[in-house]
């Protein structure tokens, strides 16, 4: 069952990378008292992810920013040596980049995809969210392959 807009982010850890290597991140302190724009892709250096998704939001975060959001965070089942990596080639030094290395956050919410067909395991659905102060306020999946209805783009029309 997926989460839906109304619904509290459920409890649980990602990491993110330190100055010392990985650190845990709650969900509590992503999203307590915060405007935070979340997105999901499937994998990190894959085409779409690095084409186009990641980018738009390198360089809309000043307009996401200016709409009163607080933090901008991205996350993928990867670990988060690979999303510090990604996001350095990226120049994201805006983004949180998360790492949901087992998948359970994803699985938390409802929104894993199986790319085992493709050789990737279980990854996430490409997604993005609005997050008031822990609560989902609004929440784009992609049906299909691409990037529309999560792009940058989309959820500054939303905003």
């Amino acid at each position: 069952m997926s989460i839906n807009v109304g619904d509290r982010i459920p409890d649980g850890k990602l990491q993110i990378m330190g100055d010392n290597g990985p650190e845990d991140v709650t969900t509590t302190q992503l999203f307590s008292g915060k405007k935070v724009v979340l997105f999901a892709v499937p994998g990190a250096f894959t085409p779409g992810c690095s084409m186009t998704h990641l980018p738009g939001y390198v360089v809309n975060a000043d307009k996401l920013k200016a709409k009163g959001v607080d933090t901008i965070a991205c996350v993928a089942v990867n670990d988060a040596f690979v999303m510090d990596a990604w996001g350095k080639a990226h120049n994201a030094e805006e983004i949180h980049m998360l790492g949901d290395g087992n998948g359970d956050f994803t699985r938390a919410l409802g929104l894993e995809l199986d790319g085992r067909g493709f050789g990737l395991g279980m990854r996430s659905q490409r997604f993005a969210m609005v997050v008031d102060d822990g609560v989902i306020t609004h929440l784009q999946v992609e049906e299909g392959p691409g990037v529309e209805v999560s792009a940058a783009e989309a959820v500054l029309a939303l905003l």
